[in-house]
Parts: structure tokens; C-alpha cells; sequence
């Protein structure tokens, strides 16, 4: 049976063996800049140029950007970085209550269990939701469970240490 398994370390830097997605929640403002992804973007370009690409050009058919949306970029063979948009916006000055979006992030979760389970892959991620989000990981660790632990899906989450 898979499971969580929490470690210290750096998600971007996946342990174990086989084929690993870095997963990671994302705003539907198309903006990067902050938090998790800035140490996506110094290990791997791709992530932010498909992910800018993706916002960019969402009004073109077929594009499936929006919350609850994921879309997986290949940075190394056996390393996949999945863009989980999951947050309404982002926090500023003037912002009452916090962007993350629990429906999104679940529905972005189940994507992933599929794209997981096709590729026989690990997920490993931070805490999503839980950073410039501000969600809190008491709700998003059952989602994570039922849409990825409990379809045989082995994730790590990392804190960093």
C-alpha cells in the first residue's frame, strides 16, 4: 500500500528510485515569481516557460488552463514538474482571506493520480497549498490521500530543513 512519507530535504531534488513528478500548486493569474517555484526555475527553465506559455495562450482551443488544471512539463528523464493550479489569484497588501482553492487542488490531484498511475511515477511535493496560498496542510493531506495514496500512488513531501 503506498503512503506518505514525510523526510527534510528539497523537493525539487526527488529522492528514490523510477520516475518522480514534482508537484507544486500554481495561481490562475499566470503570475510566478514567489515561493516554491523560484527554486523550480534555478534546477529547471522548462517549468515556467511551459506554465507562462500555458497562461498565455489559454483563450486558444484546447487549452485546459483554470483552476483544477494540471499540466506536466518533462525535465529529466525520469523527472516530471506538475503545475497544479490551485489558488485564485494571490495574496497582496489589500487581500482579505487566503487564494488557495481546496475544490482546485483536489480536482488537479486526481488529474495527477492519472498522469501518475500512467506513468508508474512517485509524486513528491512541498506542502501545496500551504505556503503563499495560505492554506493549511490538515485539509489538503486528505486530498493527497484519496487521490493519490489511495489509487497506489507513493508520495514524499518535503520540509525543508
Amino acid at each position: 500500500m503506498a503512503e506518505i512519507t514525510y523526510v527534510r530535504g528539497d523537493a525539487t531534488a526527488p529522492q528514490g528510485k523510477g520516475v518522480k513528478v514534482i508537484a507544486h500548486v500554481c495561481n490562475d493569474l499566470g503570475g510566478w515569481g514567489k515561493g516554491f517555484v523560484l527554486a523550480l526555475s534555478r534546477r529547471w527553465p522548462e517549468p515556467e516557460a511551459a506554465f507562462r506559455r500555458w497562461h498565455r495562450e489559454r483563450e486558444r482551443a484546447g487549452n485546459d488552463f483554470g483552476l483544477g488544471a494540471v499540466q506536466l512539463v518533462q525535465v529529466e528523464p525520469y523527472v516530471w514538474v506538475a503545475n497544479l493550479v490551485g489558488q485564485r489569484g494571490i495574496r497582496t497588501g489589500r487581500s482579505t482571506g487566503v487564494p488557495v482553492r481546496y475544490e482546485a487542488i483536489d480536482t488537479a490531484l486526481a488529474a495527477l493520480g492519472d498522469h501518475a498511475r500512467e506513468l508508474g511515477a512517485s509524486a513528491h511535493m512541498p506542502r501545496i497549498g500551504c505556503g503563499l496560498a495560505g492554506g493549511r496542510w490538515e485539509r489538503v493531506e486528505p486530498l493527497v490521500s484519496a487521490r493519490l495514496v489511495e489509487r497506489g500512488v507513493p508520495v514524499t513531501v518535503y520540509d525543508v530543513g
